[in-house]
C-alpha cells in the first residue's frame, strides 16, 4: 500500500469538505474513501483477468458503501465521492485526477457494445448530485456539471453545464476555486437567457419594421407600433 498516496487522498478530501475535521474522521466515516479501497483491490484482480473475484469484491464494496464502481473503470488520483449513496461508475469509464462526484451521480453507458461506452472525465471535474453523464463522451478538464443535469454530448474544458439535456450556463473563465455541487450562486438559467435573447431580438426586428413602414408612410403611425410588446422593467435600452 502506498501510504504517501493514501495521505494525499485524505488531505484532498479534507480540502474539499469542511465537515472533515481530521484524518481519523475521513478514514472511519467516509464511504467514498472506503469504496476506493475495495475498488483498488478489485481493479488489480480485473487486470489479472480474475473477473469473477473482481466483480464479487466490487459488489461487496457496493453493499458496504452504497457506491457501485465497476472494477474495469480507470480512476486517477484523489477521487472524492462525497456522501456517495447511489453513485454508479461503469466498466469503461475513465476518471482523471482530483475529480469530485456527489451522491446519485451516474457515469453510464448507452449502448450494448463491448467497446468504450462510458464517459471520460478530465482532471478537476466536479459533478453535482443526481447528475447523469451518459455514453462514450468526454468532459474536459475543470468542467462543472450542475446537480441533476443530464449530459449527452462532449463538454468543453472549464465550462459549467446545467439542465436536461445539459447546456452551457457559464463559459470558460479563470479558475476561481472549488465550487460544491458543480455550481456557484451566480449560474444563470440557460433557457431563461435564451428566451430573453429571443424577446429582445423580436423587439429589435419590430423596431426595424416600424422604421421601414414609417419611411414608406412619411413618418405616420403604423400598425407595427401597436404590435410591439410592452416594455418590461429591467429591459436594456
Amino acid at each position: 500500500m502506498d501510504f504517501k498516496r493514501l495521505q494525499e487522498e485524505i488531505e484532498s478530501i479534507r480540502a474539499r469538505d469542511p465537515a472533515a475535521r481530521s484524518t481519523l474522521e475521513v478514514i472511519l466515516c467516509y464511504p467514498g474513501f472506503h469504496v476506493l479501497r475495495f475498488y483498488h483491490l478489485a481493479h488489480a484482480l480485473w487486470k489479472a483477468r480474475l473477473n469473477v473475484p473482481a466483480r464479487m469484491l466490487s459488489n461487496l464494496g457496493k453493499l458496504f458503501t452504497g457506491i457501485e464502481i465497476h472494477p474495469g473503470a480507470e480512476i486517477g488520483r484523489n477521487l472524492f465521492i462525497d456522501h456517495g449513496s447511489g453513485v454508479v461508475i461503469g466498466e469503461t469509464a475513465i476518471i482523471g485526477d482530483d475529480v469530485t462526484l456527489y451522491h446519485g451521480v451516474t457515469l453510464g453507458g448507452t449502448s450494448l457494445s463491448h467497446g468504450k461506452r462510458h464517459p471520460t472525465l478530465g482532471n478537476g471535474v466536479i459533478v453535482g448530485a443526481g447528475a447523469k453523464i451518459l455514453g462514450p463522451i468526454t468532459v474536459g478538464d475543470g468542467a462543472r456539471i450542475g446537480a441533476n443535469a443530464v449530459v449527452l454530448s462532449d463538454v468543453p474544458a472549464g465550462v459549467t453545464m446545467v439542465g436536461i439535456p445539459a447546456r452551457i450556463a457559464l463559459g470558460r473563465g479563470k479558475d476561481d476555486g472549488f465550487h460544491a455541487y458543480g455550481c456557484d450562486t451566480d449560474v444563470p438559467d440557460p433557457m431563461l437567457r435564451t428566451i430573453e435573447s429571443l424577446r429582445h431580438e423580436v423587439v429589435r426586428l419590430l423596431d426595424r419594421i416600424e422604421a421601414l413602414e414609417g419611411e414608406k408612410l412619411n413618418g405616420g403611425v403604423t400598425p407595427a407600433a401597436k404590435r410591439r410588446p410592452r416594455a418590461v422593467e429591467g429591459d436594456q435600452p
